[in-house]
């Protein structure tokens, strides 16, 4: 296909936008069945809900349209936030979910030297290349994988390849890159675009899915500007082209370098996007290389209500807890987390291993002090600590309270990182 490029340093318009998913659909005139995979609601600032309508109303009078939102291991999308996030223009009807344990064939293989090769010999397993099965039997004449790029900290940049392979992917894929990502170290992965992950991903795309599945990837740059979410590019085509621009752009805005780190970095998680620490631990992946040795990191976080977002990995959360990179390596090589690697993971990114604080403020009828504490963070009141960190108030950056107390604040840490210039991996 011909691979359309939209930026804009000030911000790209509805009718900039509708005229590049016009493009990018006139490409494909004949098509009759069409599958479109958006990211789930922790993404809604992506504009992914805005490009699916928009891919929807182009295709739908001439073509079966089906929609898979790529959930990984996320909970399914709710009835609110499917009208929140696509509208009512789009039926339910249309809107299919993928279940990671049971709704995936293999593709093949990454063998066990690639993986050895990639992770420079901390991790030597052989990883099944998994995806639902809808990409292999669905019949789709095109699929649409649209999402955002942004710092991440598991692929060091989100999107392009990941959306399948772990939006729609199955429990080794899933549960084996997150674990090799999490030995190389999460500040090796956090905003880098060839990181370890992503070389798995990349190994997996060239083998597997280019040349041999219809996929075009359309993929967005925002930001969020006075609580407005700001469109700057939309990259959209079947090679690896759109996502290196893609990411390039999102390096320059989307990352915030401090002069120094702070002391105290509070951050906010939007109660409709964050019920889980398996999702709101953003707040700690992308503000960690800001937090001062010593210091505290406060997450206000009014909706999390648990631990993970299925059952299995609330389950591991809860009797492990976030007790540090060693001990649980020391787990999984004694195989505690066996075909759970994703828990162990998740539990050493979220630690701080002892480097600075980490508080959750919490509503004690959604999580507890015991919940909370039993898990190795420290608890605080949400209501009481909104009042004194009130996230309607701050502003992003730099606060001096009238006490004196100065604290780093991040309104919408899962749309960006925040380092500072003189953090190193550690």
């Amino acid at each position: 296909m011909n691979e359309i490029f939209t930026q804009s340093p000030t911000g790209i318009g509805a009718d900039a936008l509708e005229a590049h998913v016009k493009a990018v659909a006139s490409q494909f005139p004949n098509v009759k069945t069409v599958l479109i995979i958006p990211p789930d609601f922790t993404r809604f600032h992506s504009m992914a809900g805005e490009i699916t309508k928009l891919l929807y109303r182009e295709f739908s009078p001439r073509s079966v349209v089906r929609i898979i939102p790529a959930l990984g291991t996320h909970m399914p999308v709710s009835e609110e936030e499917r009208l929140r996030m696509f509208g009512s223009e789009i039926p339910s009807s249309c809107f299919l979910i993928h279940h990671w344990q049971t709704d995936t064939v293999q593709l093949g293989q990454i063998p066990p030297e690639e993986t050895a090769r990639i992770s420079g010999g901390l991790y030597s397993e052989a990883i099944e290349v998994e995806v639902n099965h809808l990409l292999v039997d669905g019949g789709f004449d095109v699929i649409f994988s649209v999402g955002q790029v942004v710092p991440h900290e598991v692929v060091g940049m989100a999107n392009y390849s990941k959306n399948l392979f772990v939006g729609l992917g199955g429990r080794s894929m899933i549960n084996k890159s997150h674990m090799l990502s999490a030995i190389c170290g999460i500040e090796n992965a956090l905003g880098v675009i060839d990181s370890p992950a992503r070389q798995l991903y990349d190994y997996a795309q060239q083998k597997f899915i280019d040349g041999k599945f219809p996929v075009v990837y359309m993929q967005t740059v925002t930001t969020r500007e006075n609580g407005r979410v700001c469109l700057h590019g939309v990259f959209s085509g079947s090679s690896r082209r759109p996502f290196e621009l893609a990411a390039d752009l999102s390096q320059s805005i989307n990352i915030t370098y401090l002069d120094r780190r702070a002391k105290k970095v509070v951050v906010y998680m939007d109660p409709d996007e964050f019920k889980t620490t398996w999702v709101g631990n953003k707040g700690i992946y992308r503000t960690r290389m800001a937090v001062a040795d010593g210091g505290e990191l406060v997450v206000l976080a009014p909706g999390i209500r648990g631990f993970g977002e299925n059952s299995e990995t609330d389950a591991m959360t809860r009797k492990y807890g976030y007790c540090g990179t060693d001990t649980i390596l020391d787990l999984y090589r004694k195989g505690a987390f066996d075909r759970m690697e994703m828990s162990a993971a998740h539990l050493m990114q979220g630690s701080s291993d002892g480097r600075f604080r980490i508080t959750y403020a919490t509503r004690p009828e959604n999580l507890s002090k015991h919940d909370i504490e039993s898990v190795g963070f420290q608890w605080a009141d949400y209501e009481t600590t909104a009042r004194r960190y009130d996230p309607a108030v701050l502003r992003e950056g730099w606060n001096v309270l009238p006490d004196g107390e100065e604290i780093y604040f991040v309104g919408t840490p899962a749309l960006g990182l925040w380092k500072a210039r003189d953090c190193a991996a550690e």
